[in-house]
């Protein structure tokens, strides 16, 4: 499948769903290992979410829904007007807004990876705050301070995931 951006095709792997499941443990791994590269290269890591649904995918023969979802969100992510960076900062002010802090620290993070800055990310929280209320802004600042104090101490880039994994 191609997807056009503006005139210049950007070519996009045939959806895996439509592909045939490797019956190899080595085939499955592989293709798993495919995935979790598209989540390094937009968060700069792979979430524990997904390490926690890959492994059912992969243990159930259900791998095909997995590469559907990051072939979707390659094509969303990276086929954009917006470019990496606004994206992860627009994913972060989504989840403030909805209230969704383990996925919002990880897009936080996706930020950081994409070039954003701890500035970008106090501005999102302040826009939440106007769109989403309170709760929300606090929820931010609460990250922003946590991302702020790990690059502190050294460990920034390091997804945290103090709250156990989120499958969405």
């Amino acid at each position: 499948m191609n997807v056009a951006k503006g005139t210049e095709p950007v070519p996009v792997p045939d959806t895996p769903a439509s592909a045939p499941v490797s019956g190899t443990a080595a085939g499955r791994t592989a293709r798993a290992e495919v995935v979790r590269e598209r989540y390094r290269a937009t968060l700069g890591a792979v979430p524990a979410g997904v390490e926690a649904r890959l492994r059912l995918a992969q243990d159930f023969g259900r791998l095909p829904t997995e590469e559907a979802i990051a072939v979707l969100r390659h094509v969303v992510l990276t086929d954009n007007p917006l470019g990496a960076r606004v994206q992860q900062l627009v994913h972060f002010g989504q989840l403030l807004a909805l209230g969704r802090a383990h996925p919002a620290r990880i897009h936080a993070q996706g930020a950081l990876h994409a070039g954003a800055g701890i500035a970008d990310l106090i501005g999102v929280a302040e826009t939440a705050l106007i769109t989403a209320g309170v709760p929300a802004y606090a929820l931010g600042t609460e990250i922003v301070a946590e991302i702020s104090s790990a690059e502190d101490d050294g460990d920034a880039g390091q997804h945290p995931e103090a709250e156990g994994p989120s499958v969405r």
